[in-house]
């Protein structure tokens, strides 16, 4: 049960990542899902886990994950596009 309270949690900060940013994360529910939880990661990995947790997961540091996640994607897909061009 709590491997699904975590994809949930991920689906949920990657969701707000995307809204946050202004950009769509590829994948759609898969894409918020993975971007939370890697976001999560990277965010534990850069900024420790402080503030409130969910399923394991520290919201705040997740959240930061999450979007400086969304924003390197979106960078590196933007130049693919452009460079296809």
């Amino acid at each position: 049960m709590s491997f699904i309270l975590y994809l949930i949690v991920g689906g949920i900060i990657g969701w707000l990542a995307g809204l946050i940013m202004g950009r769509d994360i590829p994948g759609g529910i898969i894409g918020n899902i993975i971007a939370g939880i890697v976001g999560a990661w990277l965010g534990g990995a850069i900024f420790g886990n402080w503030g409130p947790h969910i399923a394991g997961m520290a919201i705040i540091p997740a959240l930061i994950g999450a979007i400086i996640l969304v924003f390197v994607l979106s960078f590196i897909l933007r130049i693919a596009r452009k460079a296809s061009k």
